[in-house]
């Protein structure tokens, strides 16, 4: 499964895709120049239960360590998978 990130100056996405069918995607809006809001994760019904949102919210959080910068999330999904990893907390603002 590849992952691909677009951004721009307010919002960006993360793009889960199996060959060329998308299997999720969760996106994000900028709060300033040093953290972004995780706001939604969806995944295709097609891959419930094969872990892709959980690759979505890695993807954000690999992506802030690189940019030292910090997530808030306040999709539901996203905010559970970031409480209950205390490896990540890292990056949580």
């Amino acid at each position: 499964m590849k992952i691909e990130q677009t951004n721009n100056e307010k919002k960006g996405q993360f793009t889960a895709k199996e060959g060329e069918q998308e299997a999720g995607h969760m996106t994000y809006t900028w709060a300033g120049p040093e953290k972004f809001i995780i706001d939604h994760t969806e995944v295709n019904l097609a891959f419930s239960g094969q872990g892709v949102g959980k690759k979505l919210v890695m993807a954000a959080v690999e992506f802030a360590r690189n940019e030292n910068i910090k997530i808030v999330p306040v999709c539901a999904f996203a905010k559970a998978v970031m409480l209950k990893d205390k490896s990540v907390h890292d990056v949580l603002a």
